[in-house]
């Protein structure tokens, strides 16, 4: 009987560790767009079992031409387990254009997930029959203020390099993020077979108008005919520059209202934590989080993440949690914060409706983000109508035990307490006296033998630079330069500010309010209005006003630990 109980409990062991241990297949493209002529990496990957035979191909040939495959296997230890992986990478080469279907490849017992890849025409500007060129594309050609350009950079090379450096895109008024990790491929043009190097950039345009992003060039050497000593054979030079490209950057449209400008291709806003199941009660704190993620904007273009007054309710916001990531073509923001809300008494608990607007890119159009209000009943706080116990009655003289006789005998002789009670008062009162004396005197020692000179508290040094910078660019006309080191002379005296309108909500004076809504028509708007340079200078011709939230900064004052508390 015990034998067949270890035998059971060995076969089922041997079908867990099975089970835990069972090959796990993935398929994947190294890119998920090209145009014809070019080649792509399919890759498959077997996790747990490296004796996996290879997947079968032949449903690709009908849209692919097979270039080859080549196998690898590796092997993890961590921690004692161990883990192994064997992948296959298959080049193919699309036989036409249009979305082609890879089918799902039956591996280890197991199906990978179709895939889909988007294969374009062909570049018309192909080979010019050299040895190396560069190609580059944006789109959209004509984008929006801070909208985000897509820039893709090839480089074609049919020679055997050395060595070589692809320069990175550089244009005044253009911020620029490098997407993804580079791709490499061969592909035909012009009848000739290149190695190509593929890299794509964010672009964001700083200022509307026309920006021109000057060519990219690349430099390196390549062996010498068919040399391959790249010890002591420096090569011959090689040089491209791909063409500039013209962008139109267009203003922010009169129909995207007066909220922060967000140009995204999507953008979602979201509540997780509270639902219409959840269970409030007073005085116990409820978890909100809000969630925003744009495609197209990074997150330091995104809104901070608030929640509106609510009356009875007390709210304590968490620090805000950011990240950009990007999928090799496009660039996500994101931001998430977390908000404990206490409501303060029972009843009902609605919590407002949430909006963010945006400009969705893909339609040119306003689109508004929402939240849904949501309503809750608050039960009371556990205990609140529980009456308070009342102090129990002190024995009278008359139920006191017998062992309290001492008691009573002094209670017999008040001469004898009174005359006690009234030392003791005495001699309380002289030693506060003394300890009061004590004080006074060594505060006053104290202060005669401070240094005078080092009793005086140091005057603030405050750079002048940024008011002179700021100056100098109101008087030439650089409306950009003029905003960067105005934000500048605003961080000295609250270095938490981050863009122009925080600074301007702290700003108490209207003309300089105006003059900073006037500067940002002018970066962001149709054009500069007249004299704008003249009247940015004298709206700060002395120091900025800022409101009191300021002021205290300065004085050392620690603002509000929960600003957001009703």
């Amino acid at each position: 009987m015990k034998s067949r109980f270890v035998y059971f409990v060995a076969l089922l062991s041997f079908w867990f560790c099975a089970g835990a241990h069972a090959a796990s297949v993935r398929a994947w493209l190294d890119r998920n767009s090209m145009q014809l002529g070019e080649t792509v990496t399919l890759n498959v990957e077997v996790s747990g079992d490296t004796g996996a035979a290879p997947p079968d191909l032949a449903a690709l040939a009908q849209d692919f031409d097979l270039l080859g495959t080549q196998s690898s296997t590796s092997v993890n230890i961590i921690n004692g387990q161990s883990s192994s992986k064997l992948l296959w990478a298959v080049g193919l080469q699309p036989k036409h254009e249009g979305t082609l279907t890879i089918p799902a490849l039956a591996v280890a017992g197991q199906q990978t997930a179709p895939l889909t890849l988007s294969v374009q025409p062909a570049a018309a500007t192909a080979s010019n029959g050299g040895d190396v060129y560069v190609e580059a594309t944006a789109e959209p050609r004509a984008p929006y203020v801070q909208e985000q350009v897509r820039l893709t950079v090839k480089l074609y090379y049919a020679v055997n390099l050395l060595d070589g450096s692809l320069a990175d895109p550089q244009a005044d008024g253009l911020t620029v993020r490098k997407l993804g990790q580079d791709a490499s491929y061969t592909a035909n043009a012009g009848g000739r077979m290149y190695h190509v190097v593929e890299r794509h950039y964010a672009l964001t345009a700083e200022r509307s108008g026309a920006v021109t992003l000057p060519p990219i060039a690349f430099r390196g050497h390549a062996a010498q005919g068919n040399s391959i000593d790249i010890f002591f054979n420096r090569g011959r030079e090689i040089g491209a520059r791909s063409p500039p490209i013209e962008l139109n950057v267009r203003p922010r449209p009169a129909a995207s209202g007066d909220d922060a400008w967000l140009p995204a291709r999507s953008l979602t806003l979201s509540a997780t934590g509270i639902d219409a199941t959840s269970t409030a009660r007073a005085g116990e704190p409820l978890t909100l989080t809000l969630r925003m993620q744009a495609q197209g904007l990074a997150f330091e273009q995104l809104p901070e993440l608030k929640l509106p007054a609510i009356e009875g309710v007390d709210i304590y916001p968490d620090k805000s949690s950011t990240q950009n990531r990007n999928d090799g073509e496009w660039l996500f923001g994101e931001r998430e914060r977390k908000f404990a809300i206490v409501p303060r008494r029972g009843g009902t608990l609605t919590l407002p409706t949430i909006s963010v607007g945006w400009w969705d890119t893909a339609h040119d159009r306003a689109e508004t983000a929402t939240v849904p209000a949501l309503t809750l009943d608050v039960q009371p706080a556990t205990g609140a109508a529980a009456s308070v116990p009342q102090p129990a009655t002190a024995p009278t003289i008359a139920n006191a035990p017998s062992v309290a006789q001492p008691a009573t005998t002094a209670a017999s002789n008040p001469t004898a307490t009174d005359e006690s009670a009234r030392f003791w008062r005495t001699l309380a009162l002289l030693a506060a006296l003394l300890w009061i004396v004590t004080v006074v005197i060594g505060g006053w020692l104290f202060v005669r033998r401070r240094d005078p000179a080092r009793t005086a508290a140091p005057a603030l040094e405050v750079d002048d630079a940024p008011r002179k910078t700021f100056n100098d660019a109101c008087r030439r006309n650089d409306y950009a330069a003029a905003g960067r080191s105005l934000l500048a002379w605003g961080r000295q005296s609250n270095p938490l500010l981050r863009n122009l309108g925080e600074l301007r909500a702290c700003i108490q004076d209207p003309a300089q309010r105006a003059a900073i809504d006037a500067l940002e028509r002018c970066r962001y708007g149709t054009g500069a209005a007249a004299d704008l340079g003249k009247s940015l200078a004298e709206a700060f011709r002395g120091r900025l006003s800022f409101e009191t939230t300021t002021e205290q900064h300065e004085a050392g004052v620690l603002p509000a630990l929960y600003p957001f508390r009703t």
